[in-house]
């Protein structure tokens, strides 16, 4: 039991910062290959922060504990707003732009709600992830593509200022790249492991323990980078941090792993999850609108109460537990 306790602290830490390395290398290598800098910002960087829920769901699919794959994507969407952006608003408000209301959020609401619809049928195919990944792709050309237009936007002129001033060798960016993603690989795998024996040593399902001690872990970029682009001022980076990251976990994370191990879903998983999941997304429509021509906030009050509402949460996934 200590063992596994201990694989899942190790592989914490080490998931977390092999997923610093690899988005390093990353970005660096695709700029020593003239890779425009917005579609770095958009893409890899996009990619990196959700990198550790991708290979965590892939190797539990691979392993055959989809459970701790769909518990992960999902349980760091409810990670994502209530926790960090609770934590987030509770250092320093967040504002809200109206665009954020009228695109990205009606966007992942949507998503939501279609992924939702894969559920009903109690199961993830192989056909239902594929049609998610290929919303994933259409999606991501598309975000391209727009971003691609807007030439005059100062969050892309700030992207291509920050990577104009990393001068990082190509041989070093390499070793970057591909060390990170092998230590991601072996982090993901200590992970998967210590969570399963911690799992089966407690009688718990691996969907409570990829919705709780997995998808917290994972989610831990994500904290990192929100926090400090608050700090920094970047509103936008923070939030929009957040919703990429969420709907890359609803679509490619979870069809990633249903491609790789097509699995059952539990009718707890439609009427709580995804409940709590879609709940939360709506808030934020409630919490990020603006009164009298001002940008909305999510004040700390509201952060407060995100942070809250993630506490009950698992506190209702632990009561669970030891209620059954």
């Amino acid at each position: 039991m200590l063992t596994a306790v201990a694989a899942v602290v190790f592989g914490l830490a080490l998931l977390v910062w092999s997923a610093d390395r690899f988005v390093e290398g990353a970005a660096a290598t695709a700029r020593h290959f003239g890779m425009p800098p917005l579609l770095i910002g958009m893409v890899i960087v996009g990619f990196g922060t959700s990198a550790p829920e991708m290979v965590v769901s892939a190797i539990s699919a691979l392993q055959g504990n989809p459970g701790i794959a769909l518990g992960n994507a999902y349980g760091s969407n409810i990670t994502n707003i209530a926790l960090i952006l609770g934590i987030t608003a509770l250092i320093s408000p967040i504002t809200v732009h109206s665009q954020v209301l009228r695109k990205e959020l009606p966007l992942l609401t949507g998503v939501t709600i279609f992924a939702a619809l894969q559920l009903i049928d109690g199961q993830i195919s192989r056909r239902d992830a594929v049609v998610l990944l290929a919303v994933f792709a259409l999606l991501m050309g598309w975000t391209i593509y727009q971003g691609m237009q807007k030439k005059d936007d100062p969050l892309a002129s700030d992207v291509e200022q920050e990577l104009a001033a990393q001068t990082v060798p190509l041989r070093s960016a390499l070793l970057r790249l591909i060390g990170g993603l092998v230590l991601l690989v072996i982090a993901s795998r200590v992970l998967v492991w210590g969570a399963v024996d911690i799992a089966r040593s407690f009688g718990v399902s691996d969907m409570i323990i990829g919705l709780t001690i997995v998808a917290i872990g994972t989610s831990l970029p994500e904290l990192a980078s929100s926090v400090l682009a608050t700090r920094k001022g970047e509103h936008d980076i923070a939030l929009g941090n957040v919703l990429g990251s969420n709907l890359f976990n609803t679509l490619a994370v979870v069809g990633i792993a249903g491609s790789i191990h097509p699995m059952a879903v539990g009718p707890e998983v439609l009427s709580r999850d995804v409940v709590v999941m879609g709940v939360l997304t709506l808030s934020l429509f409630v919490l990020g609108y603006g009164m009298r021509s001002r940008a909305g906030r999510i004040n700390r009050i509201e952060g407060a109460l995100l942070l809250a509402a993630y506490i009950g949460y698992t506190a209702y996934l632990v009561r669970s537990v030891f209620a059954a």
